[in-house]
């Protein structure tokens, strides 16, 4: 009698066991069939019997009948990327349950490569597949200009695979344009992890974000590892020079300078900041020379034009007031001179405003230097030529606003 029993008890158990293989069964038909929702709800009965749900095959054929449902459903909406989501998230629990190992078993069959262009009952259904599912929704949603979905898509396709340069330089470009900051930052320093990746682009993409965020340091931190991998690039150059100033690191900001202008001493913006710090530093005969130099090289470069222009009035101005300060005695004897002198700076500034003023034909601002300097050279025509044009631009009582 206890053998009838116990023959039955493992028919059942036998039966319970067959019954629950069947309906893993099933849902392998109804998704290869395409008939997903049917599909779901087998796996999901399976998952939940305890002969089954250990069964790591069981979970990673609910995570590719989730990648079928998120490729048919062609809305890519957000709730089509919340399917997409919970996908990843169950094929990396049937890689757990499977062991962890990408090279055997079920972990091989969740990494298996995806070849695009395969009839659609010949793709392995990988995470690999759905990383390129992702892809092809965020270039149809990028080219329906549904820019806040086609990052969505491109994040979720980088989720999968953090060494897809592709991938990770669009959801940057879009997230940083999106102003999702800190998602930029994140997947343009992936970028920077890929050995073999030419990550320049990378590195002014960050530089640019931090320092848009008033984060100098942390820019300054990007652009010495940049230099590291690039030591050459002149644009990293003039970044770290420019924030080395921004930081107030004026020494080694000179150090940069010499060293750009050896590898580059045309570069009219390294020109500037080299002459910059040199008239910081009280040397204004090397600042000068600088920025004529940045003019020599680009005659309509606006900001070398602007600044010697100014340093020339700035040494007019400095003779001027030395003559005021002088006693009646001192200035009769020097008043001639040191007017000639200054004058001489007056007119040599002239034709650095003018060049400037063509490049920013509505500066009032250059306007006012030129007037003042006409008229202070009695050059009654030219003079009057930019109070016509001030006027125009800023009304008849301009000089007293």
């Amino acid at each position: 009698m206890k053998k009838l029993i116990l023959s039955l008890a493992l028919i059942a158990a036998t039966g319970l066991a067959f019954g629950q293989k069947k309906v893993v069964r099933s849902a392998e038909k109804g998704f290869k069939q395409g008939d997903v929702e049917a599909a779901l709800n087998d796996i999901n009965a399976a998952l939940q019997d305890p002969e089954t749900k250990d069964d790591p095959e069981t979970m990673l054929l609910k995570a590719k009948i989730q990648t079928k449902m998120f490729g048919m459903d062609s809305t890519n909406t957000m709730s089509n990327l919340e399917v997409g989501r919970s996908a990843v998230e169950t094929y990396n629990k049937a890689f757990e349950m499977g062991g962890g190992d990408k090279t055997s078993g079920v972990g091989e069959m969740v990494y298996e490569a995806d070849i695009l262009g395969v009839p659609d009952n010949l793709r392995p259904y990988s995470i690999f597949t759905l990383k390129n599912t992702a892809f092809d929704k965020a270039i149809e949603r990028y080219n329906s200009d549904d820019y806040e979905m086609a990052y969505e898509f491109f994040d979720l396709a980088g989720e999968v695979d953090l060494s897809d340069t592709t991938v990770h330089y669009n959801a940057g470009f879009l997230a940083n344009d999106l102003g999702k900051t800190e998602d930029a930052i994140r997947h343009f320093n992936y970028l920077l992890d890929v050995e073999e990746y030419n990550k320049i682009n990378a590195y002014y993409s960050l530089v640019q974000i931090q320092s848009s965020q008033q984060n100098p340091e942390a820019a300054y931190e990007i652009v010495q590892r940049g230099r590291a991998d690039y030591p050459d690039d002149k644009a990293l150059a003039e970044y770290e020079i420019q924030l080395l100033l921004q930081l107030d690191k004026m020494d080694e900001a000179m150090a940069s300078i010499k060293e750009a202008l050896k590898n580059d001493p045309e570069n009219t913006g390294i020109l500037l900041r080299s002459g910059y710090l040199k008239e910081q530093s009280g040397d204004l005969d090397g600042a000068l020379a600088d920025y004529k130099k940045s003019v020599e090289i680009d005659p309509s470069y606006y900001e070398g034009n602007y600044y010697t222009g100014a340093l020339l009035l700035d040494r007019s101005q400095k003779i001027m007031n030395e003559l005021n300060n002088l006693s009646d005695e001192e200035w009769e004897k020097r008043s001639e001179s040191m007017g000639k002198e200054a004058n001489g700076f007056y007119a040599e500034a002239i034709p650095y405003f003018e060049r400037a003023l063509e490049q920013k034909p509505e500066d009032t601002n250059t306007m006012i230097v030129l007037f003042q300097i006409h008229t202070r050279l009695k050059n009654e025509a030219e003079a009057e030529k930019y109070n016509a044009k001030l006027v125009e631009l800023l009304g008849p009582n301009w000089m007293e606003n």
